[in-house]
C-alpha cells in the first residue's frame, strides 16, 4: 500500500467538505407531500382543498376537483371516486385561497 493521503482536497478525504447549513430551507415540496400533509397533519384540511390538474380532454386544458373527492393517496397516484390520477398532472393545490403547491 502506498503512502497515506494527508490532504483533505484529494481522494476519499474530499467527502469531508462541509455543506451549507441552510441546504434544506428552500426545498420545494411535491404535490404528494402537500396532499399527505393536508390529510394527516391538519385534520379535515384535505376536504377543503381545491386541486387543479391537467386534463387534455377539457377545452380549457385542466380540471378542478375538491379534496373531499380524493379517496386514497397512493405512492404514484391519487384515487378519486371516478378513477386514478398521477401526481405529476397536478398543477395547483389551494386551501382557503392560499396556494400551497403550484407547478
Amino acid at each position: 500500500m502506498g503512502p497515506r493521503n494527508r490532504s483533505a482536497r484529494y481522494g476519499f478525504c474530499a467527502a469531508k467538505e462541509k455543506l451549507p447549513k441552510d441546504i434544506g430551507v428552500g426545498m420545494v415540496r411535491t404535490a404528494r407531500e402537500v396532499l399527505n400533509g393536508l390529510r394527516w397533519r391538519d385534520p379535515n384540511q384535505l376536504e377543503q382543498a381545491v386541486v387543479s390538474y391537467r386534463d387534455r380532454t377539457r377545452p380549457e386544458g385542466f380540471r378542478t376537483i375538491h379534496g373531499g373527492e380524493i379517496v386514497d393517496l397512493e405512492r404514484r397516484y391519487f384515487t378519486t371516486r371516478t378513477g386514478r390520477l398521477p401526481y405529476y398532472k397536478i398543477e395547483r393545490i389551494e386551501v382557503a385561497g392560499e396556494v400551497l403547491f403550484e407547478r
